[in-house]
């Protein structure tokens, strides 16, 4: 008997061990700017970037950060939404030698100057409207240089003369930057920097490609070291999953952001070993998602259950073509069943939910996406990629717990992590025996499926019971009025937690907290039945649409804290 039973569920276009490219990252680029230099490599809001075009500004942007002093193993900033430059930023800084730190452009002050102080930052790239906010830390961190591009850099006419009339008008600002000092336009280094091909050594298991800052819901912020090994071996393996696409035949829609990691890996990376075309939208937004769909035709749409959810939501969906898309992995929070359903009916295409964590480059688990309907499994998260070993633990034991009991999912893999930056202490507490601990509390059945049961801080624990949010909301996204939901543990002066529901309804519907509490009452045990529901206009989320749960239980403990000093 196999102790990866789930091997045994693979069909035979997926190997169950790969073949890892020893090569620096960004020689992908190198190939595809080469061997296609006339294939569209990027489509942004009308405009169309070649493999040649994407290649030589990659080099540029390179040999510009070596001519201000940026060396190998320097850590060089993006902070940037899906775009053009964010694209060429990337791949010129690995080609520079140096280190990208992923940086989310809706960041405060704060977050920023945390985030410049803990990487040790030298340079950063970003948008002339975040501009300001860069420059009022820049004096607090070990910036030395700070790029500045703009939207309207790589839109066509006349897009790109109206654009900053639009950028005033829904910013309220209007940024000029000058080329010299620390400030350098992005425009500039274009012009004048040279595309020749930098040379440097190179380390393929041990060399940091990325700093990738987790969400920080349990602390502060940790800098995750993805090296090239772990970046390619997670885009190889997701290459291998999706054995039905054809290497530059596809068009990827970019919506994830490139600083999420699942956006960075499924869409830029995958996009470039494979030679295909991404197409590339700034933030999400449902109509000019829905427009670039009938219009771009994607075949590959990487997303999460908000996006699905919001497109599916929307009135006029009927008169936008979805057919194109073939393939979908969604990822970031559990997908609902009548979500994959509906997405899976409304476009003929295929959507499966993944796994992962930004320490395992992301993915680790998916379902697989050309399984007959009959033999799909509801509520998993998948099985195992290629050459990646999982099991459940107990919260003491080194040995695997047995199929159907309740621990902690823990993974090995070439993907996972080199470890947190400066931070021993708590690399060497994420480990267990050579198994990285995920934090999420799950289950595996007989056959090598996991299932997630909920985030072991997310758990709630009322009256003693165990209480997993995630089984609730299952239960409340098959009401017909929910659009979204979320459930948390709030304090309770008698159960110690108390679950609560917090909901958006669908535009226009309506329903009673008593209408949610019988509907509960005959799909969950009493215990595990909302004793509180929140009517709300939206939920909290990350830029990657992850409903942020721990932002409603501090807004909840800060309420209880102030009703007790008041009292």
């Amino acid at each position: 008997m196999t102790t990866k039973p789930w091997l045994d569920l693979y069909p035979p276009e997926i190997p169950k061990t790969l073949d890892y490219e020893k090569i620096p990252l960004q020689e992908f680029l190198t190939r595809a700017g080469t061997k296609h230099p006339d294939k569209t490599a990027i489509h942004f809001l009308g405009k169309d970037i070649s493999y040649k075009e994407f290649y030589d500004s990659a080099l540029k942007f390179a040999n510009y950060l070596r001519s201000i002093g940026i060396e190998k193993g320097d850590r060089v900033a993006i902070m940037l939404p899906n775009c053009p430059q964010n694209a060429i930023a990337y791949f010129g800084i690995l080609y520079c030698g140096a280190v990208i730190v992923q940086t989310n452009p809706l960041y405060t002050e704060r977050e920023l100057k945390y985030q410049m102080v803990d990487s040790g930052a030298k340079a950063i790239i970003t948008l002339d409207i975040l501009f300001p906010r860069v420059s009022s830390v820049v004096k607090e961190t070990s910036l030395e240089h700070v790029i500045v591009t703009g939207i309207k850099d790589y839109l066509p006419f006349p897009k790109n003369l109206i654009y900053p009339f639009i950028q005033k008008r829904e910013y309220g600002l209007s940024v000029k930057v000058e080329h010299r000092g620390i400030n350098h336009l992005y425009t500039e280094i274009m012009k004048i920097a040279k595309a020749d091909p930098i040379r440097t050594t190179f380390n393929f298991n041990e060399d940091v490609a990325l700093l990738q800052y987790t969400g920080g819901t349990t602390g502060p912020p940790k800098g995750v070291m993805l090296t090239h090994k772990n970046l390619i071996s997670n885009t190889t393996m997701c290459k291998a999953w999706l054995y039905k696409s054809e290497e530059g035949e596809e068009t990827v829609l970019g919506i994830l952001p490139f600083f999420h990691v699942y956006g960075m890996t499924t869409v830029l990376i995958l996009t470039v070993m494979l030679s295909n075309k991404m197409v590339l939208l700034p933030k999400f937004d449902v109509d000019s998602a829905l427009k670039t769909i009938d219009k771009q035709k994607p075949t590959i749409f990487p997303g999460a259950p908000t996006i699905y959810i919001g497109l599916l939501n929307h009135p006029d969906i009927a008169k936008y073509d979805l057919s194109s898309i073939k393939a979908c992995l969604s990822g970031s929070a559990a997908l609902p069943v009548d979500v994959q359903a509906k997405f899976e009916k409304v476009t003929g295409g295929k959507l499966v939910e993944g796994y992962g964590l930004t320490e395992t480059s992301p993915v680790t688990h998916a379902n697989f996406l050309w399984a007959r309907q009959e033999d799909r499994v509801k509520g998993s998260v998948g099985v195992p990629w290629p050459d990646t070993d999982s099991c459940i633990l107990g919260s003491e034991s080194n040995e695997p717990l047995a199929v159907g009991e309740v621990g902690e999912i823990v993974v090995k893999g070439p993907q996972v992590m080199r470890g947190y930056w400066n931070k021993p202490e708590d690399t060497e507490k994420t480990f267990r025996d050579g198994w990285f601990l995920t934090g999420d509390l799950g289950y595996m059945d007989k056959e090598g499926y996991f299932y997630i049961v909920d985030r072991k801080k997310d758990m709630i624990i009322a009256g003693g019971f165990n209480i997993y949010p995630r089984e609730i909301e299952e239960v409340l996204y098959e009401h017909e009025a929910i659009l979204e939901c979320v459930v948390a543990g709030i304090p309770d002066p008698y159960r110690g937690e108390t679950v609560k529901a917090y909901i958006v309804l669908k535009e226009g519907a309506s329903v009673t907290e008593e209408e949610l509490d019988k509907f509960c009452r005959a799909e969950l045990a009493a215990f595990k039945v909302p004793r509180a529901y929140e009517f709300r206009k939206e939920l909290p989320k990350t830029a990657v649409g992850k409903i942020l749960r721990r932002t409603l239980i501090e807004e909840e403990k800060k309420k209880t804290s102030e009703e007790l000093i008041s009292s």
